[in-house]
Order: structure tokens, then sequence, then C-alpha cells
């Protein structure tokens, strides 16, 4: 089971076989390292180790639990900051950030920039009028805040340490105090957790939004709490209101775990109010939506990549029309029961990876409860809350490429945290009922983690998340070094990167004083921008994909008008 998820697929078989064999061999050393590691511990120290993971929780939340939810916030801040220099990478997260900017200037759409083709960015509508992103408006509606006070960087890292603190409260409830310290402390020290909460991607509010409402539904269960019912209804809505998809698995799921506990009014009543709250908030997407298509159920995003990309391409289900034509990232055309295996080997082997980036592979405990045949009825729910989000997402033709792991299926890691906690215990009675942590699993785990700390997210981190994609701040810096106030800059190279991540930079008033980044495209572009922007000194700046490095004054300053009419240098 381990060995099939050792690697990622590759189009050579013979190639993805030996690096299955390969991988297969390399996790067989370090569990045999970490196991070898630890039978040198001294037998009091891990017995002391054991017993603090293990102790019960008399009240309030622990200070370890308290402690790892504030360092993923320090750590996910620092990586956002001198990893990702607080600058958006995927073209979607320029998309996000850009309506967190207007939304927080309390506006819902931009003038049309006024050269369409030279101020193009990916993603972002342009009806000749108005200028916008078509992206659901809950997660914007968030960042927006952050930047609002200036640190919209800030906000997925403050939500990572909040989805620490709510898992503790949800699994421990749902489990025991054991349990949820263990799923906690893994997660915390998750580098899918870390990465996406160092980035500008929705999955942290989802996840937040749903162990919010996981940790208000249990309370409502057990507490006989209506009013926690409708809070965790509205914290789905604004799943629904970020991610549609996320909020039918969050509300299934809970949905489910309503009708099968308490007695049947309080099972159908708190259910049913669940749906409603839920609906009643992501209802508010009919008149966003009717602003931007004129009809309340047209998403402005599927209207888009209709136009762009053809009727249907980005739409759920199966068919020879799915997909928007990424050859290396949908290597078959349409979508089919092909597509289904190869994303779901492609996202189980990066979960392998990613979740807790052990080199031993993140899903050895998971696998462990799994094989051993000592289910309790919650492990089998936990494992299925994890399948139903992989095979609701089945139904969409793109697996969620290379950009942090299997974040489409980000909603799957608690659950697979908790079993992997539970494989720990496992691991200590796989006859008997299960006793106290063994010492140790205890320092195997700790030592696991720590070792992924200290080694995997640092090299990590800055081998593939620096300069992602080619994105880059190094715009930030050049405008600040050549003092380009507010001229006009012509960015050299392809649309991505080196457009945007320049066009990121534009003021939300294409008249503002403030330097003016346009895409040096084409010289009948490149006409039309001089003329619209007669009185502005004019620069032409090459791009990371044009010098190779990052971005370099090729050519100015050259004086206002001095270039009126013509096509330029």
């Amino acid at each position: 089971l381990l060995a099939a998820m050792a690697a990622v697929p590759s189009a050579d078989p013979v190639a993805y076989a030996l690096e299955l064999v390969a991988s297969s061999v390399l996790q067989a050393v370090h569990l045999c390292t970490a196991l070898l590691a630890v039978q040198a511990l001294p037998t009091d120290t891990v017995a002391r180790l054991a017993a603090w993971l293990d102790r019960p929780c008399e009240h309030g939340v622990p200070g370890e639990i308290l402690f790892a939810a504030a360092a993923v916030t320090v750590v996910a801040a620092l990586l956002c900051v001198f990893v990702y220099e607080a600058h958006p990478h995927v073209p979607d997260e320029v998309v996000y950030l850009l309506p967190a900017r207007y939304f927080a200037d309390g506006v819902l759409t931009l003038a049309a920039p006024p050269v369409a083709d030279a101020f193009d960015v990916d993603l972002m509508a342009n009806d000749g009028v108005r200028w916008y992103s078509p992206v659901p408006p809950g997660w914007p509606a968030i960042l927006a805040i952050g930047s609002f006070f200036g640190v919209p960087w800030l906000v997925n890292p403050v939500l990572g340490g909040l989805a620490v603190l709510l898992t503790w409260q949800f699994v421990s409830k749902v489990y025991d105090a054991r349990t949820g310290r263990l799923a906690a402390l893994m997660l915390a020290s998750s580098p899918w957790l870390l990465f996406l909460s160092m980035s500008f991607m929705t999955h942290l509010l989802t996840l937040t939004c749903a162990l919010f409402a996981s940790t208000a539904v249990e309370r409502a269960r057990r507490m006989r709490a209506p009013g926690s019912v409708v809070l965790g209804g509205a914290a789905i809505g604004w799943i629904g209101l970020t991610r549609p998809l996320d909020a039918v698995a969050t509300a299934v799921v809970l949905g489910f775990y309503l009708l099968w506990t308490g007695t049947t009014r309080l099972r159908i009543g708190s259910t049913l109010l669940l749906a409603v709250s839920s609906l009643a908030v992501s209802a508010l997407t009919l008149p966003y939506n009717r602003i931007f298509t004129g009809s309340p159920t047209t998403f402005p995003l599927m209207a888009y990549t209709d136009a762009q990309y053809g009727e249907g391409t980005n739409a759920l289900g199966f068919g020879a029309n799915r997909g928007i034509g990424w050859p290396g990232l949908d290597p078959f055309p349409g979508h089919g029961a092909i597509d289904v295996v190869l994303n779901a080997v492609l996202n189980v082997s990066t979960i392998n990876i990613e979740l807790l980036g052990w080199a031993t592979g993140s899903l050895l405990l998971v696998a462990l409860v799994g094989v051993s045949r000592r289910w309790t009825t919650a492990d089998l729910a936990t494992l299925g809350a994890a399948a139903f989000v992989a095979g609701l997402h089945s139904f969409y033709w793109f697996s969620g490429g290379p950009d942090f792991g299997a974040r489409y299926w980000f909603l799957a890691i608690v659950p697979l945290v908790v079993l992997a906690a539970r494989g720990a215990v496992l691991w200590d009675a796989p006859r008997n009922s299960p006793g106290p942590l063994g010492g140790r699993t205890a320092a195997t785990f700790v030592l696991l983690s720590v070792v992924t700390v200290v080694t995997f997210v640092p090299w990590r981190s800055f081998d593939k998340y620096h300069h992602y994609r080619g994105m880059e701040a190094g715009i930030r810096r050049l405008a600040e070094a050549e003092g380009f106030g507010r001229d006009l800059v012509f960015i050299r190279g392809d649309r991505h990167p080196d457009y945007a991540s320049a066009a990121f930079y534009n003021p939300l008033d294409w008249n503002a004083d403030a330097p003016i980044y346009a895409w040096d495209r084409s010289p009948s572009a490149r006409r039309e921008v001089l003329a619209a922007y007669p009185d502005r000194a004019i620069w032409f700046v090459e791009g990371p994909t044009v010098t190779g490095s990052g971005y370099r004054v090729a050519e100015g300053p050259f004086a206002a008008g001095s270039l009126a009419g013509d096509a330029g240098p």
C-alpha cells in the first residue's frame, strides 16, 4: 500500500516504476533509521514524553496546543515575508488580492483600463466599462480586512493558527484528549498546512470555517444548543461564497453526523437548521452574480471561463468538452474514468509527501489504521469524511496541479491527521484494546515531526515556493531603487509571470499619482498606452523570463511625450 503511494505518476511508465521502487526503499530505510534512533533514547526520557502526550486535559486548551497554534501563525507569517515576499505567485492569488484591495476601498469593480491589451491579467474580466475579478467573493471579502490594515499577508497565517485550535476542540470531544492532542500537533507540523498558511489561497478559510462549523455542530449535539447549529450553518454558507464544492462536502458530512447522533427530534430539527442557515448565507451570491452576469444563477467565474475557453469547459461532470487545454496538467482530453484515476493517484501521492513531510511517507500511520481491522465507528466516519471530499472532487476535471499539493482535497487534512493519531495508538496495541501511548511510539512521532520542521519545511519552502512560477516582488524593489514616482513603466516578457507580478502593483485609479505598469505586448498596444498617458516619463523594464534573473531596466527614462506617435524603442 505504501509502495503504491511512494512516487508521483510520470508520463514515462518505466521512470514511474523505477521511482516507485527507489522511493519505497528510501522510505523503508528512513523508517528503520527512526526506529533505531528512538531505541537509543533513555527509557525514562521516552516514558516522560509519552506521559506528556497522553495526559488528560482537565479544562481549557492545553498550553502545548496554544503554543502550536501560535507557532503556526508565526512560522507561516515568516515564510510569507521571507520566502513568498508577501507577493502573489499563483495566478489565482493575483485575482484574490486585487478584489481584496478594491473591496477594502468600498467598491465592487474598477474602471476598465484605458488599453485592454496592455493591461491584460489572467482571470480579470473586462466588459469595456468594468474591470473585476470573477472569483467568488467570500475569500476576497475576508482578505479585504487584511488589505484595509495593510497586512493581507497575515490573514492566512492567523487562520492557520485558528485551524489548529479548532482541531483540538473538535477532535478531543469526538474522540478523547490524547487523539485531539496528537492530531492538533501533527496538523501544526504539517507542511501542507504551513505552506497554504503562507499563501494567499482560499483553502485556509474553507478549512477554518469547516472546523468552526464542526465544533458548533458538536456543541449543539452535546449541549442541545440549536443556536450553535445556526452559527455552524452560517460558516458553511461562507464556504459556499468561497469554494462552493467544499461547502457541499462540509454540509453533507455534518448533516450525516447530526442525523446519526442524538434523539430523533434533535437530529431532524438540527439538520434542518443547519441546511437553512447554510443556504441563507450562501444565497448572498445570488445578487452578487446578478450584478456581474445579469443572472442570479450564473456565476461570474463560469461566465468568464465559458467565454475564454468554451461553454462547459470548467463545469462539473464528465464529457469530451471538460478542461481548458492544459496538457501538462490535464493530459487526457475531456473528463472521464481515466482522469478520475489519474487525479486520485496524483493527489494521494502528493499527500503522502506533503501531509506530514515524514521521510517514511506521511500516510504510514493512516495505512496502519486501514490494515489493522480494529476500527472504531468514529474511525470509519473519519475515513468516510476524507473519502467523500476526494470522491466529490472526482466530478471536476482538474486535480489542482502542483500548487500546494492536493489542494482541492485540503478539507481531508484533519480527518487524515486524526487517522494518523489513531494509527499511533494502534501501533502500540495491535491485538489488545488501545492503552496508554507507548514511549517509543511517542518518541518516533516527535522525532519525525521535528525532522519535518527543521529540514523538510525550510528546504521545500525555498526550493519550491521562492519565486514560484517565476513570480517575484522584484518590480517593487526596482520601483523604490529607480524612483518610478508616477511614471509609465512598460514590462517586457510574458503575461505571466513578467506582467502579472508588476500588474499587481498598479493603483486602483488609472490616473493616480503612482507608477502605471503596462504590458509591452505589441507596438500597437504601446502606441495606445503612450497616447493615454502623454504626461508621464517612460521606462522599459525586462521581466524575469527575458533576463533569466530578475527585473531589469532596459531603457529609460524617456521624457513625457517624447515617444508620442511612435512605437517606442
